[in-house]
C-alpha cells in the first residue's frame, strides 16, 4: 500500500466498501456518513433496520451506494447472514468497522444475570470475533483490506459494575492483534478506543459529566470528532499501523 501523495488522495476510499455495525447511530452514523464523503460505498448494519434506512437515504444522497442491514452481531447466525448478504450486494468488503456495543450498569457485579452477561460479551465481543474472522480471511484471500475494532476507555480505565463490559474490550483489544498477526500482511487490524462522546447514550449521564470531563481535554468529544481517527485506520494513510491501539478519549487519565 502506498503512502504516497496528496492528504486527500492518502484519505480517499473511492471504489472501497465500508461494512460498520451500530452504523445507524453515535459514533457509528458519523463513521458511516465520513466513509461516504471520503467516496466509499457502505453497509450500515444495526438491530433496527428503519434506522439503517433512513440512514442510507442520506448515503445515497451523497453520490456513493448504501445497504441497510439488520443484524444483531451477538448472533453467530446473524452475523454470518450479513457478510454473505454484503458479499452478495457488493462482491466485497474493504473495510470493516466493529463498532457495535453496549455498555449497561449493573447494580453490583454479583447481581449481575447470567442473561446481561452474555448479552454484553456478545455483542461487544462474540460479534466482532465472528465477523472479524469470516471477513478477514476473505480480506486475506483477495485484495486485503483494513479492520478496526471500535473498544472503549472502559478497558483501560475500568469502573465498578462494569466488569463484563471492560473485560469484553479488553478482550477485544487483545482480538486486534490476534487479528493482525493472523491475516498479515494483507489485512491491516487496530483498536480505536473511544473515550465519552455526546452520542444520544450520553442523554442519560449526570450534566456535569456532560460539560466537563476528567480528562486532558477537560470535556466530551462530539461525535463527527472520531471521524478524521476513523479514516486514518481505514485509509492508505495508516499502510504502516497495524495491531495498534488509537486512543480518542481527550486524554483521560
Amino acid at each position: 500500500m502506498s503512502t504516497e501523495g496528496t492528504p486527500a488522495q492518502l484519505f480517499d476510499l473511492t471504489g472501497k466498501v465500508a461494512l460498520v455495525t451500530g452504523g445507524s447511530r453515535g459514533l457509528g452514523r458519523e463513521m458511516v456518513l465520513g466513509f461516504a464523503r471520503a467516496g466509499a460505498d457502505v453497509v450500515i448494519a444495526s438491530r433496527k433496520l428503519d434506522n439503517c434506512k433512513a440512514l442510507a437515504e442520506e448515503v445515497e444522497a451523497l453520490g456513493v451506494r448504501a445497504l441497510p442491514v439488520a443484524a444483531h452481531v451477538g448472533r453467530w447466525q446473524e452475523c454470518d447472514a450479513l457478510v454473505e448478504e454484503s458479499y452478495a450486494h457488493f462482491g466485497k468488503v474493504d473495510i470493516l468497522v466493529n463498532n457495535a456495543g453496549m455498555s449497561p450498569v449493573a447494580p453490583s457485579s454479583a447481581e449481575t444475570t447470567e442473561d446481561l452477561f452474555d448479552k454484553v460479551i456478545g455483542v461487544n465481543f462474540k460479534g466482532p470475533f465472528r465477523l472479524g474472522s469470516l471477513i478477514g480471511q476473505r480480506m486475506y484471500d483477495g485484495e486485503g483490506g483494513a479492520i478496526v475494532n471500535v473498544s472503549s476507555s472502559g478497558a483501560l480505565f475500568p469502573a465498578p459494575r462494569f466488569g463484563p463490559y471492560a473485560g469484553a474490550k479488553a478482550g477485544l483489544n487483545a482480538l486486534t492483534t490476534v487479528f493482525a498477526l493472523e491475516f498479515a500482511p494483507k489485512v491491516r487490524v487496530n483498536t480505536l478506543s473511544a473515550g465519552p462522546f455526546l452520542t444520544d447514550i450520553s442523554r442519560h449521564w449526570p450534566d456535569e459529566s456532560k460539560r466537563t470531563w476528567k480528562n486532558a481535554a477537560g470535556r466530551a468529544g462530539n461525535p463527527e470528532e472520531v471521524v478524521t481517527a476513523a479514516l486514518y485506520l481505514t485509509s492508505p494513510a495508516s499502510g504502516y499501523t497495524t495491531g495498534s491501539l488509537i486512543r480518542v478519549d481527550g486524554g483521560l487519565h
